[in-house]
């Protein structure tokens, strides 16, 4: 990457230093009089771009200045973007990026070195993993089809900001190198009416394509990614709940390979549960869990919370009888139609229920139930009432309530409710940020159930020792790593540590699962420590 000169190395954004070339540089790179002549230290180049970022009047303002920072200079935009975490990842990422996506087509300026690869064209897929990737070395791919992009659905070829905005996250949590990430798309069409009316969509204007043919082009693209980057990650991100479980089943066995929202929700929501067992001191075998949504986050969570149970020495038929899914149409019953194979083994017989044909709403079910956990996966804005809250107070000393719905404007409850509800019992974790709650004289702090703090230290682990697979054992390693942070002791303590430490936690998190690859014989590395050491990358000329 060090041939380029002049205008060439100005414009690539991995090389770039702006005023931060050094005279020396400026005239062996033939860049003499292309920049202004101060040269600047890093430092210096982000207080001015940190000036920048605060005149910028609302959100979506903010993440596209920093978009364009990142469109010209990777270092400096990581630099940045490590100083200031906390207040970044709601701009960068979720929920402000809801609306960069909506809008992807008509705000698009640059590609952001992102691959798009269509149905219609298969013949390109190698000329263009090539293309994207140029001299780069790739080790982590973030890949969308975005039918089910947060809680806003079918964004076909506009969910590409998902991938970017996820290995932006990668990078300022874990340090895993710019230079070797690549954000992908596979553009197979979208069911979005309004995208397909609008002349502006840059993406295939039909309806998504199923079925076979869908999946021989997943097939086609995850080999010819293994072929070009044979020490490659794998994350599958926001595919739809139809999809998505097929494909994480299809290649866990076979390659290195992640889907955030079945595995890294499940992890992030069984630490929250730990957390708030820490302080609750409650057992977790003794627990009893309904998931409000039984999408591909709600099941997957579910089987992610059941798998900590049995490996905790329950059996699995012990262990399903602390299980309660309910969707759309109420309890979910194993004679309910059109069950996923992911929801069938957690359905229920009618026969334990006296009034299961009553059990159609939230509300009943948890009259029925008396659940001491309930997470909510539904998108159905509100739907935690305090009816059904004081319901469930009313049966457990410490309820466990997650609202996980996201954005905003889709969670089933707000922490400050909840909290008021349950008069502080409550233990919360929200999807989005949440500001602490004062209530009682105390002051409580409110865990955000962000895969973020999990999925960047678990790739980092697992890359870091070039893990064959990824297995239930490191990713409960990394559940576990996150629920032992907690300080139970703290009155209003959240059950998750705060997104503020995502680059502390993100290297315990890696070390849990590197060390636990190595136990498991997943990997040749010797040293964990070491391994993570020698991969990390800092955002620094």
């Amino acid at each position: 990457m060090n041939q380029y000169n002049g205008l060439d190395l100005i414009n690539n954004p991995f090389l770039n230093k702006g005023t931060a070339f050094t005279k020396e540089e400026r005239k062996e790179k033939h860049l003499e009089g292309l920049l202004p002549p101060f040269v600047q230290t890093i430092d210096q180049q982000a207080t001015q771009a940190f000036e920048q970022y605060n005149s910028k009047p609302t959100p979506l303002a903010k993440r596209m200045y920093l978009m364009d920072l990142f469109n010209e200079n990777r270092t400096l935009f990581f630099k940045l973007f490590s100083e200031h975490v906390y207040e970044f990842m709601p701009v960068v990422y979720d929920p402000t990026i809801s609306e960069t996506i909506e809008n992807y087509s008509h705000f698009f300026l640059d590609s952001q070195n992102a691959a798009y690869l269509s149905i219609d064209d298969t013949d390109a897929l190698e000329a263009t993993l090539k293309n994207a990737a140029g001299d780069r070395d790739i080790k982590l791919i973030v890949v969308t089809d975005g039918e089910g992009i947060l809680g806003i659905g079918d964004w076909g070829l506009q969910g590409v900001d998902i991938s970017v905005g996820k290995l932006m996250v990668y990078t300022a949590a874990a340090g895993i190198d710019p230079k070797s990430v690549l954000p992908v798309v596979l553009d197979v069409g979208t069911n979005n009416k309004e995208l397909l009316n609008d002349n502006l969509y840059l993406g295939n204007h039909h309806k998504r394509i199923n079925g076979k043919k869908y999946y021989d082009f997943i097939d086609q693209f995850v080999n010819k990614a293994e072929e070009l980057f044979p020490n490659m990650y794998l994350h599958f991100e926001d595919f739809g709940r139809d999809n998505a479980a097929n494909i994480l089943n299809k290649y866990k066995d076979q390659i290195l390979t992640f889907n955030d929202d079945i595995q890294g929700t499940g992890i992030i929501t069984l630490a929250g549960i730990l957390g708030a067992l820490n302080i609750s001191k409650e057992k977790f075998t003794d627990q009893v869990y309904m998931s409000f949504g039984a999408g591909t986050a709600g099941a997957g969570i579910t089987k992610r919370i059941f798998d900590a149970m049995v490996e905790e020495g329950l059996s699995e038929e012990e262990a399903k009888k602390h299980f309660y899914l309910v969707d759309k149409q109420g309890l979910l019953f194993d004679d309910t139609e059109g069950l996923t194979p992911e929801q069938k083994p957690f359905a229920r017989s009618r026969s334990e229920f006296t009034n299961a044909d009553e059990l159609t709403t939230l509300e009943a079910a948890v009259k029925a139930i008396h659940p001491t956990i309930l997470v909510g996966t539904s998108t159905q804005p509100g739907t935690f009432t305090e009816s059904i809250i004081k319901e469930m107070a009313a049966h457990t000393k410490r309820p466990i309530i997650f609202p996980l719905s996201n954005p905003t404007k889709l969670a089933e409850a707000k922490a400050e409710d909840l909290l008021k509800w349950t008069n502080g019992k409550a233990l919360v974790a929200t999807g989005v940020p949440a500001e602490p709650v004062k209530l009682n004289n105390v002051t409580y702090y409110i865990g955000q159930a962000n895969n973020a703090l999990v999925y960047p230290g678990l790739g980092l682990g697992a890359m870091s020792v070039n893990a064959k697979l990824l297995s239930d054992g490191m990713i409960n390693k990394a559940a576990h790593s996150l629920g032992g942070i907690v300080d139970p002791n703290q009155a209003g303590a959240a059950v998750l540590p705060p997104v503020s430490k995502l680059d502390e936690f993100s290297m315990t998190v890696a070390l849990g699962v590197a060390q636990q690859a190595i136990d498991e014989k997943l990997s040749n590395a010797k040293d964990a420590q070491k391994a993570i050491n020698d991969i990390k990358w800092e955002p620094k000329y």
